[in-house]
């Protein structure tokens, strides 16, 4: 799921929460001997209500303030509808508050909420001040679990970064070395016959230029940390787009029908982006053949403009995804290469079902 897919799913979540939030409100409002005496008490209430509620739709922005706004509305409400709860339904954007700041900053606020509580004895007694002081607990314990679980997810993720990346600089280091060498070759060899054979000696200059610049161009996309071992040949051949039929039959033989389709391909691509380009083609089959239950996939490979476009999709079912799914290993991994070279990788499930990868690698610079 990307940003925006899931900016608009938590709009929603929000949303729907603030719903329910004010139809509480109004459930209580309105019901006789509970809600306000008055006609102009209660529109008052639900007005508050709907401030209160609404500070959802804007408290992933500004905590802070939404929790302010909240409060200040849940002082009429107390006033109003005091059964309703302590400052009406506060304890919900506190949740939200210890969701999204720091214990410090969360610990401060419901401090501040529940310092005021003993007033509880005043409209009502003991039993409303216990109330009110543990649905404030609750709320806060609530986002807080949340908080926590979200920072662990988030480290694992950094973890499985921090080793693709490793992987990744490794291969590229193996690259760059290669293109290294030529030049090394080419210069010695335009030494020896500078003055004897100037032509064949600019011709050895114009590979070390070509060399050269295809060398720069994968130490862009190098990172700067030492590769570690993770149980694969550093000493291999590193594939590329000669080997994606090899990569198919493989996969053919383990019971997924892949079809390959190439467009416009050259085979001088830089080693790199040719080997970025197998691996995520490598991961999305290997994900289609682990997680789903896909009978066929489809690659496209086409170069044009300057750019090489993967895609990959598999026939696996629909299936509801909640947001964040789509993060795992593979695709991070897969994603982190795209960046790497300035490209971009989209991945999630289709409406009809299956799978879809979709990658844009600029290579024009390269060639």
């Amino acid at each position: 799921m990307n940003c925006r897919s899931s900016s608009r799913f938590l709009l929603l979540l929000d949303g729907g929460i603030a719903t329910v939030m004010f139809g509480v409100a109004l459930a209580v409002a309105v019901t006789p001997g509970i809600g306000p005496a008055s006609a102009g008490g209660t529109a008052a209430a639900l007005g508050l209500a709907v401030v209160q509620a609404s500070c959802l739709l804007w408290i992933r922005r500004r905590p802070g303030y939404a929790l302010a706004v909240a409060a200040l509305a849940g002082i009429g409400l107390e006033a109003f509808c005091p059964q309703l709860g302590w400052l009406g339904l506060v304890a919900v954007p506190l949740a939200y508050v210890a969701r999204l700041r720091s214990p410090r900053i969360s610990l401060f606020a419901l401090a501040l909420l529940v310092a005021p509580t003993p007033w509880k004895l005043v409209t009502g007694g003991w039993r409303d001040l216990l109330l009110a002081v543990t649905a404030l607990g609750l709320s806060w314990a609530l986002g807080e679990l949340q908080r926590g679980h979200a920072d662990r997810r988030r480290g694992r993720q950094r973890q499985v970064l921090s080793r693709e990346r490793e992987r990744i600089s490794r291969e590229l280091h193996d690259v760059v070395a290669h293109h290294v060498a030529v030049i090394a070759v080419q210069a010695a060899a335009a030494e020896d016959v500078f003055d004897a054979h100037p032509e064949r000696a600019r011709a050895a200059l114009g590979s070390i230029s070509a060399a050269a610049r295809s060398a720069l161009t994968e130490l862009r996309a190098m990172l700067h940390a030492l590769a570690t071992d993770d149980g694969s040949d550093p000493d291999g051949p590193q594939p590329g787009l000669a080997q994606l039929d090899a990569l198919a039959d493989a996969v053919r033989a383990v019971g997924l029908q892949v079809t390959m389709s190439r467009d416009g391909i050259a085979d001088d691509l830089p080693g790199g982006v040719q080997l970025s380009a197998y691996r995520i083609v490598q991961e999305s089959l290997t994900n289609a053949l682990r997680h789903s239950q896909a009978t066929r996939a489809d690659v496209s490979v086409r170069y044009d403009d300057g750019v090489l476009r993967l895609e990959v999709v598999d026939d696996g079912p629909a299936a509801p995804r909640r947001p964040g799914a789509g993060t795992g290993r593979g695709i991070v991994g897969m994603r982190e290469r795209a960046r790497l070279l300035g490209g971009s990788l989209d991945a999630g499930p289709l409406p009809a079902g299956g799978f879809r990868v979709q990658a844009r690698l600029p290579v024009g610079v390269a060639r």
